[in-house]
């Protein structure tokens, strides 16, 4: 085994992604910034390398499984192998459960839900192949606070975060004998342009102004403000740490105290 830990890290190019990918860096990872944005992507990969860290960027779509595919060969050709496989990208959406359009579940399920199950068929099939011995990889999977109790308006979304749970959950049974942990990090109210997509549809739904409703669920968190991407990023930090080795199949809520279950 190489002493070079490397991770594969979808949605990589901005917001909770970037923040994970940037402490994964500073922990010792070489990072590969997978993004559906190309540009997106390559900056904040060549950001990370004018820090004096080693990150390559690669374009893809998380809802196809060829490009889940093609992330993994990136990471071997590029740094020799594959230690951890972060299946960060996701969508959102707000909308009544009524209104919800076959296109838009379509949508939204093979982003969040097909996206996660390809991530893990493709680092798995990679962790296969390397010659490891016992050492634990690592497969992360981003669920929410709406993964483990819904919320209205975000019916679909609550409904994919409850998938991904339930797939964390029978992968980390269904790897543990070749030395795979899976587990789940469950972010809160993040300050990142998810949530303000967030608050400007609640507008349009709802009435009222720009940042009233991201201020009014703030309310709720108990340490008294709203979770930025470094925060979810310290907890993954931990996940792909060999802190986490005796850890699997969990899915934990990082969300300064919103939600005690």
């Amino acid at each position: 085994m190489a002493d070079q830990r490397v991770a594969v890290i979808t949605g990589s190019g901005r917001g909770i992604g970037k923040g994970i990918a940037e402490r994964l860096a500073k922990d010792g990872y070489a990072v590969v910034i997978a993004d559906l944005d190309p540009g997106t992507s390559e900056a904040t990969a060549q950001e990370l390398v004018s820090k004096g860290f080693k990150a390559v960027s690669v374009a893809g779509d998380v809802s196809k499984k060829a490009d889940h595919e093609k992330f993994v060969q990136k990471a071997v050709d590029e740094f020799g192998r594959l230690d951890t496989y972060i299946n960060n990208a996701g969508i959102a959406q707000i909308k009544l459960l009524q209104d919800e359009t076959p296109e838009d579940i379509e949508k939204i399920f093979s982003i969040n839900v097909y996206g996660d199950l390809y991530g893990i068929q493709a680092a798995a099939e990679q962790f296969r192949k390397q010659d490891d011995g016992e050492h634990i990889r690592k497969i992360i999977n981003a669920s929410s606070i709406a993964g483990h109790i819904a919320f209205d308006l975000l019916g679909a979304y609550s409904a994919t975060k409850f998938a991904v749970r339930g797939l964390t959950q029978a992968a980390a049974k269904e790897l543990g004998r070749d030395h795979i942990t899976v587990n789940a990090y469950c972010p809160g109210i993040v300050g990142t342009a998810m949530w303000d997509l967030i608050d400007d549809k609640m507008v349009e739904l709802n009435g009222g102004e720009k940042g009233q409703y991201l201020k009014q669920y703030a309310q709720s968190i108990t340490l008294g403000r709203v979770e930025t991407p470094e925060d979810v990023a310290n907890y993954v930090s931990y996940l792909a740490s060999t802190g986490s080795d005796y850890m699997t199949g969990q899915a934990v809520q990082i969300d300064g105290g919103i939600q005690f279950i």
